[in-house]
């Protein structure tokens, strides 16, 4: 039972812990580590909530989830009772839900993807002043990337070349190429899906609006590598200006029309605050331990 007390206590936990993340500022001063702690609680939080659930269903067996399981299988002498097959079912449930609405993002993510590909190779051009990249002619203003397993697209409208000088535009291409080497779509997907399981709690949003910001700061910091940051800080204003149309569906855009991030990204980008040394160490080492616990506690007999 005390393993699966933990397991539900660690479940409430990382409900608190969101919520704490979610309004933390120190994460954009490292937005790689911020990003990865958010991967390690969303992890921790289906791992104890569905362990919670089996630990529940698996009491009679009292080996521990992991334990039990081949009990379940296998003896028949300790049947369950109804209370306990509901928590059971609660679980399987739960991991089904969680894994088909996954399934359904990436699907998705997908379909857009290939039609957008597809509209892409019909209206779209290439020019030698922005190698390797694909260009709308379109007057408004949009820079995005889309992502792929063999191979990345990153698209510039007509609109932004003549709204960027070329400094401030290699700096917006540097950032878009940031998001698809680093396969940052990936990163959203978990969270994308989870607001689908759970529309109702802006906790969800919340968390999907913090993991989008810190994933755009970490492409920020990879653009102003090797360039002076008011390059791209200047861009940003430029295209918060110009009010952009959001990017397409399945991909990932430089700025958006909302001010806050935006301003925050610049303030970030023109006065750098680097975390002290042992925050640093301290969230990289919480990261294997959130993601860990959980797991510990399932497979360990208790």
């Amino acid at each position: 039972m005390t393993g699966t007390a933990l397991l539900a206590l660690i479940s409430l936990g990382t409900v608190g812990g969101a919520h704490l993340l979610s309004g933390a500022r120190w994460t954009w001063r490292t937005p790689r580590t911020g990003i990865a702690l958010w991967q390690a609680l969303g992890l921790c939080w289906g791992v104890a909530t569905i362990g919670a659930l089996l630990g529940v269903a698996l009491l009679p067996y009292g080996r521990g989830v992991a334990g039990s399981v081949p009990g379940l299988l296998d003896d028949q002498a300790a049947r369950l009772d109804a209370p306990h097959m509901a928590a059971l079912l609660a679980a399987v449930s739960l991991t089904g839900v969680l894994l088909a609405m996954l399934m359904y993002a990436v699907v998705r993510v997908v379909r857009a993807r290939r039609r957008h590909r597809a509209l892409l190779a019909l209206v779209s051009r290439s020019d030698s002043t922005v190698p390797g990249t694909l260009v709308l002619d379109h007057p408004g203003a949009a820079a995005y990337c889309v992502p792929g397993v063999r191979s990345s697209k990153v698209v510039v409208s007509a609109g932004t070349m003549e709204l960027l000088d070329e400094a401030e535009l290699a700096a917006v291409l540097a950032h878009e190429r940031a998001h698809a080497r680093e396969r940052h779509d990936l990163v959203l997907l978990p969270f994308a899906s989870l607001r689908q399981v759970f529309p109702q709690f802006r906790l969800v949003g919340r968390c999907l609006d913090a993991v989008e910001l810190l994933i755009e700061m970490a492409a920020d910091d990879r653009a102003r590598s090797g360039r002076p940051p008011r390059e791209l800080a200047t861009a940003l204003l430029r295209f918060a200006a110009a009010r952009p149309a959001a990017a397409p569906s399945g991909t990932l855009g430089v700025a958006s029309a909302d001010d806050i991030p935006v301003m925050a990204r610049v303030r970030r980008l023109l006065e750098p605050q680097p975390l002290p040394r042992r925050t640093r160490f301290a969230a990289t080492v919480a990261v294997p331990v959130v993601a860990g616990l959980p797991l510990l506690l399932i497979i360990l007999p208790h």
